[in-house]
């Protein structure tokens, strides 16, 4: 397993057999990006696949190198989102039976998105509460019923198939690249593009980017094995896992020049900006690698620089806590125990003498104990700037309204928030 490296034939075979699902997707110049950066910044736009990620390339060419009984018998996968839609696209174009394993809690619309997919040709079925507990059940079922399990990274056709993204941005590309930004979850697609990239182009630097709350693979290269994490934050569903592959780990420790993590917030600021300004939708994964750039902004600086916006199925009913998030990582919305004399009129005196004038309440739970002289009030507000913060503490501790400041405790923040 540890001698693995994709060879560039097989991914070139590989780019043939994925053109029957897989459109060359476009690398186009960020004007926003490029300008704020001072370099030449290009967004691979793995988010305008069909299946809206790059998961239909690995899944297509894996599906399609099976013989004819392991074809006849069907295929089995387990997956929160993208690898499960590219799977079942694949299955469907080939008719191809397949059981497609979602844990429980999987939003409602990307399992009617893998079976819109699928069509008949796709059982889907939610099984555990978590990822883990969704791949242990569909692994039992493989071996039960003889089937063969399609791995969502760790698997070589599987690398193959993702590393045709490289070729893509090469052969678009009109001036040789100098850095290559990829998320990584498992790490199947940063390992092809270190093959390709190897290779085609080995001036080009190949930076993995993770979520701060899942650095699978940055624990395991400061390691020196690959190392599964006990608990990790699922937010950026796309790029979290607790463990990375063993071919992509032995793959990803050899060649990426670097293995850097992101703040969850800060890749939230990064989907509204992109939403609002450059009316791009991404999910949380697709917005790892433009969040990262502030980062690397003196190294890119008058560079020739690739983005890969892995995809787009993000919930629209996540964008209240995509919002949240980026209020909390810009210091902007803070949360408090605020401790109110129980008499008449302490409210009125908290909102015209305690808040700021641009000040405003977002949140407030509150219930009056007759009892006692003060009773505790959880409140959420929102400020204009973090400068605010300080003065705004000071009036509520000169007034004896302040309490606790939650939002740095973050096993109090997560049970009363």
């Amino acid at each position: 397993m540890s001698s693995y490296f994709p060879k560039l034939e097989d991914v070139r075979k590989a780019a043939i057999t994925i053109r029957q699902v897989a459109d060359i997707t476009p690398l186009t110049q960020s004007i926003r990006y490029s300008k704020a950066y001072d370099s030449n910044v290009l967004l691979k736009r793995e988010d305008l696949h069909r299946v809206r990620s790059y998961k239909i390339r690995g899944a297509f060419n894996k599906i399609s190198s099976l013989n004819s009984e392991q074809l006849v018998n069907g295929v089995v996968c387990a997956s929160a989102g993208n690898h499960a839609q590219g799977v079942a696209f694949a299955c469907n174009h080939l008719g191809i039976n397949a059981t497609i394993y979602m844990p429980s809690v999987t939003p409602k619309q990307k399992v009617e998105q893998t079976k819109l997919f699928g069509g008949e040709w796709v059982t889907v079925v939610l099984e555990g509460d978590t990822f883990d507990d969704s791949s242990n059940a569909a692994m039992e079922f493989c071996s039960k019923n003889k089937k063969t399990f399609i791995h969502p990274f760790d698997d070589p056709k599987i690398i193959e198939g993702q590393a045709t993204v490289g070729l893509e941005i090469l052969e678009q590309a009109k001036d040789p690249i100098d850095y290559v930004f990829v998320a990584v979850g498992g790490g199947g697609l940063a390992s092809g593009l270190c093959a390709v990239f190897k290779t085609l182009s080995p001036q080009t630097k190949i930076i993995g980017v993770e979520p701060e709350g899942a650095p699978s693979m940055k624990t395991s290269i400061k390691k020196g094995e690959n190392t599964k994490l006990e608990h990790i934050d699922k937010f950026i569903d796309g790029a979290s896992v607790k463990r990375v592959g063993d071919f992509t780990f032995n793959i990803c420790k050899e060649h990426l020049h670097d293995m850097v993590t992101v703040p969850e917030g800060k890749v939230c600021q990064t989907i509204l900006d992109l939403y609002n300004r450059d009316a791009i939708v991404v999910e949380p994964a697709g917005a790892l690698t433009l969040s990262v750039l502030d980062d690397y902004k003196d190294e890119i600086k008058g560079k020739n620089v690739v983005c890969v916006v892995s995809g787009s199925n993000n919930d629209i009913t996540r964008t209240a806590e995509i919002k949240e998030r980026a209020l909390l990582y810009g210091k902007l919305k803070h949360y408090f125990i605020v401790r109110f004399p129980q008499r008449p009129g302490a409210l009125k005196q908290f909102v015209a003498e305690i808040l700021g004038p641009n000040d405003d309440i977002t949140h407030f739970e509150y219930s009056k104990k007759s009892s006692k002289e003060n009773a505790p009030a959880v409140v959420g507000i929102e400020l204009t700037s973090p400068e605010d913060l300080a003065p705004l503490i000071k009036r509520m501790k000169d007034n004896n309204f302040f309490g606790e400041y939650i939002n740095d405790k973050p096993d109090l923040f997560q049970y009363l928030i």
